[in-house]
């Protein structure tokens, strides 16, 4: 693992819903993870992990004063906060293509659908402490790069690959020596005469 350990994670929650804040501490803590936190909005948020900045933030989508997707965007708008490029997970059970998209153009690094189980939290866990994205901010866009990056190509496949585009051409340019299939010797055709002796019977066993 080339981040942290997932042991070693600090996360905080953030839900309006309690029971939801602790399924969530429950499935944390079940996965080895003891510094978890957890707030009831947004708001809140923003100043809890200004005081005690965590290494993930998982935050609900549906929330009140502020949603989730606002509390993102608010959160990667403050380049001045000490959380702006930390990763948000957001939990919620609009899946939806339209709302996949906003919660990634509101800057949020990975996206999971309820019902939440313990291996979907630890795999986006993973994602994000394993193969963290690179922060772009713009003017009208702070968060992790949206374009994930392409899975590397092994070297001897790149060869393999590269070896046949090579080897293609050259076949067609050069067929080869076309081979001619053998001529059978035609027998003679043979007329019937109704005259003539007859071939003899051939006896069947029974």
């Amino acid at each position: 693992m080339s981040g942290p350990a997932l042991s070693d994670l600090r996360v905080l929650v953030v839900d309006d819903n309690d029971h939801m804040r602790r399924l969530l501490r429950t499935i944390l803590e079940s996965l080895g993870i003891r510094q978890v936190r957890d707030v009831e909005n947004g708001m809140v948020a923003l100043n809890d992990s200004r005081l005690n900045v965590p290494d993930v933030i998982i935050t609900d989508m549906m929330m009140s004063p502020i949603d989730g997707l606002e509390f993102s965007r608010m959160l990667r708008d403050d380049p001045t906060h000490p959380a702006t490029h930390v990763p948000v997970m957001m939990v919620t059970g609009y899946s939806e293509k339209q709302h996949v998209e906003a919660a990634r153009d509101a800057g949020v690094s990975e996206f999971l659908a309820k019902p939440v189980t313990a291996n979907g939290v630890a795999a986006r866990l993973r994602s994000v402490v394993e193969n963290p994205r690179r922060f772009i901010r713009t003017s009208d866009f702070a968060g992790p790069d949206r374009r994930r990056r392409q899975v590397p190509v092994p070297e001897e496949d790149k060869r393999r690959a590269e070896d046949l585009s090579h080897s293609l051409p050259a076949v067609e340019a050069h067929p080869g020596p076309v081979r001619e299939a053998p001529v059978r010797e035609r027998r003679p055709a043979t007329t019937y005469d109704p005259d003539g002796p007859r071939p003899p019977k051939r006896q069947v066993l029974r």
